[in-house]
Parts: C-alpha cells; sequence; structure tokens
C-alpha cells in the first residue's frame, strides 16, 4: 500500500492506493500555517479511516510548496556563494545582475568571477586557476557561508570544469554544500545559473523540510520511504531532496495533471486545476506534463531548467467575491474557507458561496445563501467559467479539440460545460487527483545535451546514445528496468553555433522499484539527473 500526499494553499490531500492503483481511501483536511502539521492531520486521518496496519504502508509520495513559499517570501533561504568559470568571457554580466533587489538582499550573494569554462565543441575557454578557487574558499570562510552555487560557460556540454572546482573549494571548506549547473539546468548560461543560484540558497531548508517529513510519518508510526515529487511528474528520494529541492517547484499542478490522466484515462488533454486560491491549466502529452519551451520566471528571476507549461489564474474555492463591479478573486481566503465564507457561517462572499447558491455543489449549510440575487449568481458562474475556458484556449497549440479534463477542491466552480469546449470530464476522485498524482509517480531520467555530428558520430548514433543514457539514467534512479520507456525526444539545430550542432532532450520514466527502496540501498541510488 502507497500514500500519496499533496499540499495546498487551501487544503491537504492525502489517497491510500493498493498494489493495483485503487483508491481505498482518500481525506482531505486543512493546510495548517506551519504546513508539517497538516501532513500529520492528513496522515492520522487517512490511517484512521481506512484502518490500515502502519507497517503495510510500503512508500509515502508527498508533493509539496514549502520551496516554493520559501522564495515567494523570501524568508529562511541561505546566504550563498556564487561561483562562475568564464572568464575573461561574460564580465560584463555579473551574475544576479537582473535580480529583484528584495531577493538579492535575502541571499546577500557572495559573487566571483574565475577562469574556466568551454566552448560548444568542449575546447576550454581558459585554464582552470587553482590559486584562484583557494582565494574564493578563503572568502566564503571568511564570511561564514556554507552553501555555494557553481556555473560554467557549456557545463552541459562538459561539466569538466565545474567537477574539478568543486573538488578544489571541498578541499578547501569540506562542510561545503555545492550546487553544479550541468545537474539543474539546460543550455543557456545565465538563466542555468539563476536555477543553480536558487536551488544552493534552499538546501539548508531542504535539510530541515526532509528531517521535518521523516519526522512526521514516524510520529504517526510509518516507518516507510519517503519520496518527494518533482515538477516532471517523477518522483526523487529524500536524499536527492536533500541536493536539489528546486525540482519541487511547481509539483503541485504537475501532480493534479498526472492524477487528472490516471483517473480519466486519457494520456493527451487539458487539465484544469481548481484549488482553494489558484486555478491552474496545462496539458498531458503522452500522460506527462507538456513542458515549458521557454525560459520560466520564477518570482521575478528568468531560468531554464525543466518545467510544465501552466497557466494560473487567482481563481479558486476561497477567492473573494467583489459585487460592484463583480470580480472573484484574485484575493482568497485560502486555508480560512471553512471559516468564513458564507454556507459554513462566516461573513464573505466567496467563490464557493457561488456554486452552492447556483446548485452546482452541496456543500456546508445552503440556507445560507439563499439570500443572493439570481442575477448575481448566474453572473458570477458565468464568468467564473468564461476565465477558465478562455486559459484552456491560451494553451492550444493547434485546431484540433481537445478533451478537458477539472480536477481539484475547486472542480465544484465549474458546470458540466464550457464555451467552446467540446468535452468536460469530472472523474471520480477528482478532488483528490494532486494526492493521486503523486502516490503514482513514477522514476525518470533525463539527458538534454548538446552534441556534434559527424561522420563518425551520426544523427542516429547521437540519438540512440542519448536514448541509452536517459533510460540508464531511469534504472539507476530505481526504476523497474522492464518497465523503463523513453516517453520524449526533442532534436533541436542550434544553427547560431558553427558545425552541426544539436542539443537532444531525452526522457525516460519507468515504475519505481519499491523493493528496492524498502531495501535501504544507499543515498543517491536513487537521484536522478
Amino acid at each position: 500500500m502507497r500514500i500519496g500526499i499533496d499540499v495546498g494553499g487551501t487544503h491537504t490531500d492525502a489517497v491510500l492506493l493498493d498494489q493495483a492503483l485503487t483508491v481505498t481511501a482518500e481525506i482531505k483536511t486543512a493546510t495548517t500555517r506551519d504546513v508539517t502539521t497538516g501532513i500529520v492531520n492528513a496522515l492520522t486521518g487517512l490511517l484512521e479511516t481506512s484502518g490500515l496496519q502502519r507497517d503495510r504502508v510500503t512508500a509515502v509520495m508527498i508533493g509539496t510548496t514549502h520551496f516554493t513559499n520559501a522564495l515567494v517570501t523570501r524568508r529562511r533561504l541561505a546566504r550563498t556563494g556564487v561561483v562562475r568559470l568564464a572568464l575573461p568571457a561574460t564580465a560584463a554580466t555579473p551574475p544576479v545582475i537582473d535580480w529583484p533587489a528584495d531577493l538579492v538582499s535575502a541571499i546577500r550573494p557572495s559573487v566571483h568571477l574565475c577562469h574556466g569554462g568551454h566552448e560548444f565543441d568542449g575546447r576550454p575557454i581558459s585554464p582552470l586557476r587553482p590559486d584562484e578557487l583557494k582565494r574564493v574558499a578563503a572568502d566564503l570562510a571568511a564570511h561564514d557561508i556554507s552553501t555555494v552555487a557553481i556555473s560554467s560557460v557549456f557545463s552541459p556540454v562538459t561539466a569538466e570544469a565545474e567537477l574539478e572546482a568543486a573538488d578544489i573549494l571541498l578541499a578547501e571548506l569540506p562542510h561545503l554544500r555545492v550546487s553544479l549547473s550541468h545537474q539543474i539546468g539546460r543550455i543557456r548560461m545565465l538563466e542555468r545559473e539563476n536555477a543553480t543560484i536558487i536551488n544552493a540558497c534552499l538546501l539548508d531548508l531542504a535539510d530541515e523540510i526532509v528531517d521535518a517529513f521523516t519526522g512526521a510519518l514516524h510520529e504517526v508510526g510509518v516507518h516507510a520511504p519517503l519520496f518527494l515529487s518533482q515538477n516532471d511528474g517523477t518522483l526523487m528520494d529524500a536524499e536527492y531532496t536533500r541536493r536539489y529541492p528546486v525540482r519541487t517547484f511547481a509539483s503541485g499542478p504537475t501532480n493534479s495533471m498526472r492524477g487528472a490522466a490516471f483517473l480519466a484515462g486519457l494520456s493527451d488533454a487539458a487539465v484544469v486545476d481548481i484549488g482553494g486560491t489558484t486555478t491552474d491549466v496545462g496539458v498531458l502529452a503522452g500522460g506527462y506534463p507538456r513542458q515549458a519551451g521557454t525560459d520560466v520566471d520564477i518570482e521575478g528571476v528568468r531560468t531554464n531548467f525543466r518545467m510544465p507549461d501552466v497557466v494560473s489564474v487567482g481563481l479558486g474555492g476561497g477567492s473573494r467575491v467583489q459585487t460592484d463591479p463583480l470580480r472573484v478573486g484574485p484575493d482568497s481566503v485560502g486555508y480560512r474557507l471553512t471559516g468564513e465564507a458564507l454556507v459554513f457561517g462566516g461573513s464573505t462572499l466567496t467563490a464557493t458561496d457561488l456554486a452552492v447558491a447556483a446548485g452546482l455543489a452541496d456543500i456546508g449549510d445552503p440556507s445560507l445563501v439563499r439570500h443572493l440575487g439570481r442575477d448575481l449568481v448566474r453572473r458570477g458562474t458565468t464568468l467564473m467559467a468564461e476565465r477558465v475556458a478562455h486559459l484552456i484556449d491560451r494553451m492550444r497549440l493547434s485546431a484540433e479539440p481537445l478533451p478537458v479534463v477539472v480536477v481539484g477542491g475547486g472542480s465544484i466552480l465549474m458546470p458540466s460545460s464550457l464555451p467552446d469546449v467540446p468535452e468536460v470530464r469530472i472523474p471520480k476522485h477528482h478532488g483528490v487527483a494532486n494526492a493521486i498524482g503523486a502516490a503514482i509517480g513514477q522514476i525518470g531520467g533525463e539527458v538534454d545535451r548538446l552534441f556534434v555530428t559527424s561522420p563518425q558520430m551520426t544523427r542516429d548514433d547521437v540519438l540512440d546514445l542519448a536514448r541509452a543514457e536517459a533510460t540508464d539514467l531511469a534504472i539507476s534512479a530505481g526504476a523497474v528496468p522492464a518497465t523503463v520507456q523513453i516517453v520524449h525526444v526533442d532534436e533541436i539545430h542550434v544553427n547560431y553555433l558553427p558545425g552541426n550542432a544539436v542539443r537532444v532532450i531525452a526522457r525516460a520514466v519507468g515504475d519505481l522499484d519499491l523493493a528496492r527502496a524498502q531495501a535501504g540501498e544507499e543515498p543517491g541510488q536513487w537521484a536522478t539527473n
């Protein structure tokens, strides 16, 4: 038996799945201010409802907003050293130059430009200088900085400079926590560097969160392996989370999309996930979220690591309703919904109140919203449906109609049909699709590399190599070998570089090998790249 948990802004959902991935129990509890308490409450309620013995739980999968919240609030971020290996190149555009001022103040980066880096074909820009890096280590020690982000020009082509620099810094400061850009971002230097810095400043928090989650499981008597959701629909183990917390960003919408695909039996569809605060719309391709093809802005910082292509709007079950002029959201009562909404005896008119008054939902006390004008209810529910339909239309890449799956606790806001949408499905267990998506998560491996084709290394050779590397990564990460499949291959010819340069992105996924997880293999055995 496995448990899936997803922490949202309003609710924390938990589900229990058997070996056949059938939902045997589910629960929805209020998200608490410290989040972890909400997880304990959800776990306790789920186990009591199901009557399951604690020792029968084989794995727990959690989707969390902890790390995103830390970046949003500019709190609990570690002071970070930033080392770029590129001199004499790139000096005109130093690290964090375009970051929001308040975020720069929160991490107080110690920036160091050093020699190193490579050209697109692997030729060095300049030799690495060990003495230069030893001076960097001395400066980090003087400022009591224990986390560092190392980036190098074209490190996804060859990581030699980053790895050597890390060895030198660790020889001087063995306690240093190091994030390497080739393990986090993609080809473009500045965006990859930004993602690496974000990851580094979250490393201390990652230790706290993993320890807190593990403690929460032990508090309720569960000692099964812990996994966290990544933003590509796959899982990572606790030790991998300690090294790459940035991978959890946007895992909430991803979990909902994967859960929607599973519940609706569709591999290609648009998914509308309506929570208590926001509505997220994405597209499934082959059962996995379509990845963003452009830079992704995270709290004012441009990054280029893998993220789902999702558009969001401030519309959810807790959205406040203004009547003159009519407006629904974006501000929300959030996790206070059950105390502030009219149908629960509160004094705030919310989107949930409109849905109950319109007969779309039967929750709370409907008599408490009977006084609402019929015109207000009609216009309010129509406005919500039109906003969601507009988001769906924005996500279409062709004129071909896509079936739409509506999930999330806030799905009660939607009617059975939407404007210009040919088919709308609201599957069973739709309210906890996010937790189901976490529970069914697979293990993945991804390769994103730049190759130079030649008579000795043809296009077919390059693609075969990328597929094989992605498959090996998934297996080493903990996937059952017989279940691993290539789910995505993207070939991009890089015309602005000399030679026959081609960027290849290959992703492989397979089922989680729970036997290996329970055997307690060495940390890192489950890590994916």
